[in-house]
């Protein structure tokens, strides 16, 4: 029973479950002959050269057994002695085997006799009779025998026996040979001390405390030599901000450079690669897909801080091209929190150049034409801030409050606009409470006016007392024309777009029933002054003539589009986004049908793009997603044709061409016979 029970196969606790495939999964090993404890970087004085060498090969045999032999070669005296030695050895041996034969019959013999003595009575006389008989036939053949052997020759000799082996071991034990360790050490030299003596008493202690008296007193006369506007906003505000006197300020600046430049240099070299595909990189591949581009990716652009914000708004730097800023916030109006504000350049992907956080999500931001150095940027608890970036401080400059009229709602875009008459610079806001408010800076502080209020048509509520109290538009986002400063569009959130007038504040100069869903991005084209374009959550994306009220051209691209943008170096060429995390990039004087390129920018799932921007400069977009990642994505040679030279023919560049493209493709949309 124990053997016919079958085997149970006993496993560790902690063993692998591995799948079929992964047990037959072949793992391949590979033995290399070189010994990894070999010391390396010996170096040997050379005499000849006067000078230490690296000595380049070294042997890589390790010895894992030794054993000193004993053998001796035949030829020498002590081998010669030895085989005579062993010979007759030899010649004694089958003498002592022949006499133990003998010895071994005649002792048989005797006890075959003993044996026979037992039996008594008749059968006993009966063998005494046999006995005799066998005695005598006995002594005849011992006779016969002892003759024949003085007749035979004598024996022949043994042959010669081999030597044993004394290495044929059937159980053996090696030892691997360990290398010694090896002390190393090294003496630098004592650090330089210098003895210092000195006598203290009530004098020097009187001295110290007077020069400490004289510093407290400088310290309060520079702070009343400070400006009063600055007292003002404290008493504001109900902060007491103290001013300590910078030590070393020049000596702590000039190593502040040094470490930027020098971080600049080593980002540099580690994104070497990106950069000389920034630079000089053309997809070759374009030539053999006809029409269609690509976009290549290249920086990414992300902050510790930022990964569970999305990225709200977007903003390139008028003056420095390779700076962008980017707000971070959150469309779900049940995660609100805290926002930031980040500001990267190209030139340094791994850390932003400066940050700022808020209290309340960041939702939009501009830059200001003329001074690149101030950020507008709207709040989603309605306020409106102003950034300097001079100032090294990480509160805004200017910020709004209730008591200064700030939107009860989030505000959803910001505009910077031309200085007004006193040259006073001044920015709008839109918001979601139907307020379109214009800001202007007037000596240190923020003056709001309301430009016009968002009302919708025939919705009205019923008031206390029965009043008819009329409802007001959600704005979310507008725009001003690139040429006439009055003019400018506001998006809702009903899908309507409002053509309004700085100067009319009661009405709107036209309506357009744009989309079915809210209207999240609407711009001016940058060359053309009658085309705008807008994109909504219904899937949409539209391009109008402002003075037709149907739309020119509808493409519908299959979900919620987050954001629109114009191409700033041709007429005909926009980019969106949608939230499934895809790109497309139109060109309207090659296909106006269909995008030349649809990529997917996002990988991961549950993650949108929110945001798209195209530099003022360079062939590079940027998109922003949910999870505050940006990606920076180079166009291909396709995505950026520029007219053909014909023969004969020059080719013009400039607005005026872009224009007269464009002009040309609504003509055809407007004439709809036409072949083309």
């Amino acid at each position: 029973e124990d053997w016919s029970t079958a085997r149970a196969v006993v496993k560790s606790p902690d063993q692998l479950e591995l799948t079929e495939a992964e047990l037959k999964k072949e793992v391949t090993r590979t033995l290399t002959a070189n010994n990894p404890h070999i010391p390396r970087d010996i170096v040997i004085f050379s005499f000849k050269e006067r000078a230490y060498k690296l000595v380049d090969h070294m042997d890589q045999t390790a010895i894992h057994f030794t054993l000193n032999g004993y053998l001796v070669p035949k030829d020498s005296d002590e081998g010669r002695r030895q085989s005579i030695r062993l010979s007759t050895e030899a010649e004694k041996a089958p003498v002592e085997e022949e006499e133990a034969p003998v010895e071994a019959s005649a002792e048989a013999t005797e006890e075959a006799e003993t044996k026979d003595e037992e039996p008594t009575g008749d059968a006993e006389a009966a063998e005494e009779g046999a006995e005799e008989g066998e005695g005598a036939e006995a002594a005849e053949a011992a006779e016969a025998a002892e003759a024949a052997e003085a007749e035979e020759p004598p024996p022949p000799k043994a042959p010669e026996k081999k030597l044993a082996n004394q290495f044929n071991f059937i159980e053996r034990g090696s030892t691997t040979h360990h290398n010694p360790l090896r002390e190393k050490g090294c003496q630098t030299d004592p650090a330089p001390f210098e003895t210092f003596s000195d006598n203290v008493n009530q004098w020097f202690i009187y001295d110290a405390y007077m020069e400490e008296l004289e510093r407290l007193e400088k310290a309060k006369e520079k702070e009343k030599a400070k400006p009063q506007a600055v007292k003002k906003e404290d008493k504001k505000t109900g902060r007491k901000l103290s001013y300590v006197e910078p030590q070393h300020g020049d000596s702590l600046s000039k190593v502040a450079k040094a470490a930027k430049i020098a971080e600049r240099m080593v980002n540099l070299n580690t994104f070497d690669d990106i950069a000389q595909d920034f630079k000089y990189f053309e997809d070759a591949s374009d030539e053999f897909r006809g029409q269609e581009g690509t976009l290549l990716p290249l920086w990414k652009f992300q902050y510790e801080k930022t990964k569970k914000l999305a990225v709200t708004a977007i903003s390139w730097n008028p003056k420095y091209k390779d700076l962008f800023a980017v707000g971070y916030g959150s469309y779900d109006f049940m995660k609100q929190g805290h926002g930031m504000l980040l500001l990267y350049t190209l030139k340094n992907p791994s850390f932003p150049e400066y940050s700022f956080s808020s209290e309340s999500g960041v939702m939009c931001l501009d830059f200001h034409g003329d001074h690149p150095y101030l950020l507008a940027v709207g709040f989603y608890d309605g306020n409106v801030a102003i950034y300097n970036l001079k100032k090294a401080t990480s509160q805004p400059s200017y910020k709004s409050s209730a008591k200064s009229g700030k939107h009860s709602e989030p505000v959803w875009q910001v505009k910077w606009q031309k200085d007004d008459m006193d040259n006073n610079s001044n920015f709008f806001s839109v918001s979601s409470d139907g307020r379109i408010v214009s800001w202007t800076l007037v000596k240190n502080e923020l003056v709001h006016m309301d430009v016009i209020k968002l009302s919708a048509d025939g919705t009205t509520m019923q008031g206390p007392e029965g009043l008819q109290l009329q409802t007001l538009g959600s704005g979310t986002s507008f725009d001003f024309h690139k040429k006439i400063d009055y003019l400018f569009l506001v998006g809702t959130e009903e899908g309507k777009i409002y053509k309004c007038s700085k100067s009319y504040s009661s009405q709107f100069l036209d309506v357009f029933e744009a989309h079915h869903m809210a209207v999240d991005s609407i711009s001016w084209n940058p060359f053309h002054l009658k085309v705008f374009i807008s994109c909504s959550s219904d899937w949409t994306v539209k391009i109008w003539d402002h003075t037709i009220k149907t739309p020119m051209f509808v493409y519908d691209l299959g979900t919620a589009v987050g954001d629109v943008a114009w191409s700033p170096y041709s007429s005909t060429v926009f980019a969106a986004v949608t939230i499934d995390g895809q790109a497309h990039v139109f060109d309207l004087n090659i296909n106006k049908l269909e995008p030349l390129c649809t990529q997917l920018v996002v990988t991961r799932k549950k993650n949108k793009t929110t945001h798209i921007q195209f530099n003022p400069v360079y062939p590079i977009i940027i998109v922003g997603d949910e999870r505050g990642l940006i990606t920076c994505l180079k166009l291909s040679p396709n995505l950026r044709k520029m007219p053909k030279e014909k023969k004969g023919q020059e080719v013009k560049k400039g607005p005026e061409v872009e224009i007269a493209k464009l002009e040309k493709l609504l003509s055809l949309v407007r004439e709809p016979g036409s072949k083309e």
